[in-house]
């Protein structure tokens, strides 16, 4: 008896796996929602929350001691002698009151930011500061800082935290780059031309910076107001910054400028102990160009002192200064202005609580 032949019905066979492809679908779908009502279902025990709690914490100071311990077995050979014959007890008292100024300033500038929608004591403002500090400083260009902060507010107060936070950097931005700007015009046309650092093409230069000023103007103009910027359009970040109080805008704006003015007089200061010969105005104007160039330049926040010694180096060896005392005066501001309010913060990570959440 021979075999019933197969009949092919035209369409059929797409209709067989339409067919078979729903089926697979439906079935996916109904695994996906089982497993993610049994995770709905799992609930976490207090304690087991707060292990996990624990466990963050300790994980995020292990890694920030981990980073500066390396970065200072890294340095050490070369620079711990010079530190030790050069800082005595005097030096080290001026080191830290310019380190605690230094840091003070950026606390009340967070703390008056801060009061554009709610009051917060200087020592609250100190425990989000230096603790987003220590949970961020392992992240490129201190990005982490902008979660780190907003942990400390309520959820819906998010993308409040992150506007202010980028207020918080970019006025500090800004005073950087108006002092840099400075900084490197004196560098380039009213310092000694026959210097190496000094020897450029200032017709090229001119040009190149003129045709990249028009097409970064024109790309502005173009697409800025479409731009994004942590999740907030230029536009948009220019009507909320519009709308805090000039009070606040003002304070925010002199906090950063104090705050240059200390840690750029704190870096002459260790020049100084390291006897190095250079004059105020001179060393200044490096100064700030050196503080404008490494800011531009992605980093990791605690490989500062790599980025910032590259360039100084470069900056300061035109001026005839050993690239040794370079090297150690970066190191030593590194120790005072982050990894001393590192280890401070450290405290105040590990006493982190949630905040809870509101009914």
């Amino acid at each position: 008896m021979s075999p019933k032949p197969i009949i092919v019905v035209p369409g059929s066979i797409p209709n067989m796996i339409r067919s078979f492809a729903k089926s697979f679908v439906l079935r996916l779908r109904f695994h996906v929602q089982s497993f993610m009502l049994l995770c709905n279902m799992i609930v976490i025990s207090h304690k087991a929350k707060q292990f996990l709690l624990v466990l963050a914490k300790v994980l995020i100071v292990s890694l920030a001691f981990f980073y500066i311990y390396n970065r200072l077995q890294t340095e050490k050979e070369i620079t711990l002698k010079q530190l030790i014959h050069f800082l005595n007890v005097p030096a080290i008292a001026i080191l830290f009151l310019f380190s605690l100024a230094n840091w003070s300033l950026e606390i009340l500038k967070w703390k008056t930011l801060v009061s554009s929608f709610k009051t917060i004591s200087f020592k609250e403002s100190v425990y989000q500061t230096l603790g987003s500090l220590t949970a961020s400083v392992f992240t490129p260009n201190r990005i982490g800082e902008y979660g780190a902060k907003a942990l400390y507010f309520p959820k819906e107060k998010v993308k409040k935290i992150v506007f202010l936070n980028f207020i918080h950097n970019s006025s500090q931005m800004l005073v950087t780059t108006l002092f840099g700007t400075i900084g490197l015009l004196f560098l380039f046309f009213l310092h000694d031309k026959n210097n190496p650092i000094f020897q450029f093409s200032f017709k090229i230069n001119n040009l190149i910076i003129l045709l990249v000023s028009i097409v970064l103007l024109v790309l502005f103009f173009i697409y800025g107001r479409k731009m994004e910027i942590y999740g907030f359009s230029i536009e948009k970040l220019l009507q909320k910054f519009n709308a805090l109080p000039s009070e606040i805008r003002l304070k925010t704006f002199i906090f950063s400028l104090l705050r240059y003015l200390v840690f750029s007089h704190q870096f002459f200061f260790c020049l100084f102990i390291f006897h190095t010969k250079i004059d105020y105005p001179t060393a200044l104007i490096t100064i700030f160009s050196m503080y404008f160039l490494a800011s531009v330049i992605p980093s990791i926040h605690l490989m500062d002192v790599a980025v910032k010694g590259s360039v100084a180096i470069y900056l300061f060896n035109t001026l005839n200064i050993e690239s040794e005392k370079i090297i150690s005066v970066t190191l030593l501001m590194w120790i005072f202005n982050l990894v001393f309010p590192v280890i401070w913060g450290s405290y105040f990570v590990l006493r982190f609580k949630p905040k809870p959440k509101q009914v």
